[in-house]
Formats: C-alpha cells, sequence, structure tokens
C-alpha cells in the first residue's frame, strides 16, 4: 500500500488530542477525523487543528469507505465494542491500554483482525519509548548481566478511573515494559491493595511477579500520592539500571554497582563484597513515543505486517491483569501463570 491513510480518532477527551496531533504529521496519513458526542471537545480540537474534521457519530464515521482506520481513545469498557464494529467495517483498529476489560474479549477482536487480514494494534506506549528501548538494548548485549530484581513505582494524585481500578490503569504500563524488556517471563503472581471511597474501585495496589530465573518483580502503583514518580529500577549481577521518566535530561542512569558472594566452609562463612564503580547516562532517541506508535500503525497497515503491540501481545498483558485482579480480590493469593 502506496497511497495516504485516512485515520478516525474516536475520543477527544484526556488523550484524544495527543493522537491527533501526532497523526496529523505523519507523512502517511492524508487527514483525521475526530469523534466525540461532546461538540465542545470538537470546538475545542478545531482550534488546534483548524484542518481536521469533526463527527459526533461513530456508526457514520464506519460507513465512510474514506477512512482506513479507527484509533480509540475511550473508557476501557467501550474499547471491545467499538473496536468489534470497526473490524467488522474492514477498519484498521488501534487501540489505548488497556486493550479490553477481560482476554475473551481480547481473543475475539484478535481472530476477527487475522479473519478479514486487518491490523489491530494496543497503545503500549513505554514499548516505543526511545528510552526503554535504550534500556533493552543495555540488557540485549549483556552489560547488566542476569537481572536480579524489576522494581517499578508509577503513583501520583489521581486521574480517578470510574470503570477499572488502578492496577488496569497503571500497573499496565509497567507490565508492558517488563514483558519487553526481561527476556523471560513471570511464572506467578501475587497482588494486595485497597479503595477507600464508596466505589470501592482500588487507588493503591502491589504486585509481586515470580520468576524461574531467580528474578523477581515488584510493581507498586497509586492514584493516591502527593507527588508523581515514575520510575523503574534493574539489577542486574554486572550493573544497575535506574529509569526517572519525570527527569528532564538523565532519565536512564547506569551504576556499575554490585554485589559479589563468596562462599567458604560453611553456609554461615559467605563473604559479601560490594563493589561501586563509575555511573554514566546513555543517550537514546528522543523521538516523541506517540509519534513512534503513530509510525508503527500506519507502516503495519502499510507494509501488512503485525505492529509490535500486536493483538497476541494485548491479550497476554490482559491475561496477566486477569490473574492480579483474582490475587487482589483472594487477599494476595499467588496465582500461576502458566500459558500465558
Amino acid at each position: 500500500m502506496s497511497e495516504k491513510l485516512k485515520i478516525a480518532v474516536v475520543g477527544i477527551g484526556y488523550w484524544g488530542p495527543n493522537l491527533v496531533r501526532n497523526f496529523l504529521k505523519n507523512d502517511h496519513v492524508s487527514g483525521v477525523v475526530c469523534i466525540d458526542t461532546d461538540r465542545n471537545r470538537l470546538d475545542f480540537i478545531l482550534k488546534q487543528h483548524p484542518n481536521v474534521e469533526t463527527e459526533t457519530s461513530f456508526e457514520r464515521v464506519l460507513d465512510n469507505a474514506d477512512v482506513d482506520a479507527v484509533v480509540i481513545s475511550t473508557p476501557v469498557s467501550t474499547h471491545y465494542p467499538m473496536a468489534k464494529s470497526a473490524l467488522e467495517h474492514g477498519k484498521h483498529v488501534l487501540i489505548e491500554k488497556p486493550m479490553t476489560s477481560n482476554s475473551r474479549d481480547a481473543k475475539t477482536l484478535y481472530e476477527l483482525a487475522k479473519e478479514k487480514s486487518l491490523v489491530l494494534m494496543v497503545d503500549h506506549i513505554f514499548v516505543y519509548n526511545g528510552a526503554i528501548r535504550k534500556i533493552k538494548e543495555l540488557i540485549k548485549t549483556g552489560e547488566i548481566g542476569n537481572i536480579m530484581y524489576y522494581d517499578a513505582v508509577r503513583i501520583n494524585l489521581g486521574l480517578f478511573q470510574h470503570d477499572v481500578n488502578v492496577i488496569w490503569d497503571l500497573a499496565i504500563h509497567d507490565l508492558s515494559i517488563m514483558d519487553f524488556l526481561l527476556p523471560e517471563k513471570p511464572v506467578a503472581v501475587s497482588a494486595v491493595g485497597i479503595g477507600h471511597y464508596d466505589n470501592r474501585i482500588e487507588n493503591i495496589s502491589y504486585l509481586t511477579l515470580f520468576f524461574k530465573n531467580n528474578c523477581i518483580g515488584h510493581i507498586n502503583v497509586n492514584w493516591l500520592a502527593p507527588v508523581k514518580i515514575r520510575r523503574i529500577l534493574i539489577g542486574g549481577d554486572k550493573k544497575m539500571i535506574v529509569f526517572d521518566d519525570v527527569e528532564p535530561v538523565e532519565k536512564i542512569r547506569v551504576y556499575d554497582k554490585g554485589v559479589s558472594a563468596k562462599t567458604q566452609e560453611g553456609i554461615y562463612q559467605t563473604l559479601i563484597q560490594y563493589r561501586t564503580g563509575d555511573m554514566y547516562a546513555p543517550k537514546f532517541d528522543t523521538t516523541e513515543s506517540l509519534e513512534s506508535v503513530a509510525s508503527e500503525f500506519t507502516g503495519s497497515i502499510r507494509k501488512r505486517s503485525d505492529p509490535l503491540t500486536d493483538g497476541a501481545e494485548g491479550i497476554r498483558m490482559i491475561k496477566l491483569l486477569e490473574a492480579a485482579e483474582k490475587s487482589l480480590k483472594n487477599n494476595g493469593c499467588i496465582v500461576d501463570l502458566n500459558g500465558i
């Protein structure tokens, strides 16, 4: 496919305008149609981008043969019916995370996209982040050594969601990052959390992920923190990495620090030695992540190829979320991830 694509963005709320902006500057996009039932949001996007088309009816856009693809940026509960309808109308689909509210619906979308030879992609945005991709490179080259732990903190005050808890809203980011970065997949998960308000939706949660290779993962997500923290620590037996997404300049820091243990005759004679070396901040591609998402989506459509974060990856992340949710509802019991 060589011709340019016409993209429809559904939902011009918090995230939608960012999607519109990045698709408008994509060289392979001929135009963008913005869809929202709130006329005020459409007026808002027209002031920012007078060249977009606006529409209040999703159905009318689906019936428009000029529209090649649909980008869904609406509440999670609407993802499945909207994506299914778009695929049935022959449109390629990009869905904001999480893909659907359950793995059954995610699998249905995946199979429908395959049946119709359409692209189905999930916006796991950090997989397209230049800093995260640099960390992937450092791990892949062996500079960090064997990974011992992955520790993530993703907290701030709000934004509260009405249809999903904090795991589905925030932990999905770190689960997708972890899935992208680590060579091994977790074999079990445990999660605890609490909801403080009348809707009882959990606003704080802690996830622990277990691996066969003696690695452990921990994710702390919270809508009630007075400060915004977006930090990941990855400990290898050679070096350690700190990724701070709030840091304006040195988002990645690599520390030549570690611990070595030498066991002598008995278990109580293990000698622990600490190694402290230099720290450096590697350079990385600073292209906006969402620009890379737009390029991946349009490129996959044009080349008729599977995107990096395709429907299969989306299903895997939903199954992880379901397992964590099961643990959360059962007082943190360990849930086996066999087969995910």
